[in-house]
């Protein structure tokens, strides 16, 4: 069980620990190399956390309640589909590439570190933010805005958005917002030229003088 007590002290160990298991993978990664990285002791990092398999949890759990809270955020005041669609785009994207890369990336790809008991953890969140796309993306289905299979439309959609992680760089061509309104069109055409033309519906006609 963790046994984390300082809330400022967690964030620290918790980013610490990301940024080892994201440059050299969590099975090559000692507890001894991660107390050395934030000036403590192997034994006063167990003190914070029981195992090192806790630590993984802990970031993967981490990880995917920052992105769940990103989503939920984006999506007050939206009430249109094209919109809504939109914003879980650009928040997953802002989450993901933001100040957490680390943990996030760690929670992409360290699956297969952690043990049954351990992902079954951590799946259940992964399942319960996955659950929130299923709603718009059946919604867009039942209109023939996406594919029929929901299911798959999700899987595509939510497996492009991560593999951002490998190759956008802040400083290239695209900002986060460009970034998120391009692959919003790419990955929803029919969904965001609906809410292009709902737009020119909403339009006031040109006043004739």
């Amino acid at each position: 069980m963790i046994k984390v007590r300082d809330n400022g002290r967690k964030d620290t160990i918790l980013a610490t620990a990301a940024s080892q298991f994201r440059r050299r993978g969590y099975e090559r990664t000692s507890v001894r190399e991660i107390a050395q990285a934030l000036g403590m002791t192997s034994g006063s990092l167990f003190y914070h956390f029981a195992t090192k398999e806790e630590l993984l949890v802990a970031i993967m759990e981490e990880g995917v309640r920052d992105i769940m809270q990103s989503v939920r955020d984006g999506l007050v005041g939206e009430a249109r589909l094209p919109e809504r669609l939109l914003s879980m785009v650009r928040s997953h994207l802002k989450a993901l590439l933001g100040p957490r890369l680390d943990a996030m990336t760690v929670l992409l790809y360290e699956w297969r570190s952690l043990s049954p008991t351990a992902q079954t953890r951590v799946m259940t969140l992964r399942d319960a933010y996955e659950a929130l796309w299923m709603a718009p993306i059946n919604e867009a289905a039942a209109l023939g805005l996406v594919d029929a299979d929901a299911v798959l439309v999700r899987q595509t959609v939510l497996g492009a958005l991560n593999w951002t992680a490998q190759w956008y760089r802040p400083s290239g061509r695209l900002d986060l917002d460009v970034l998120a309104e391009r692959m919003f069109s790419m990955l929803f055409p029919r969904v965001a030229a609906s809410g292009a033309q709902g737009a020119a519906r909403s339009q006031p006609l040109p006043h004739r003088g």
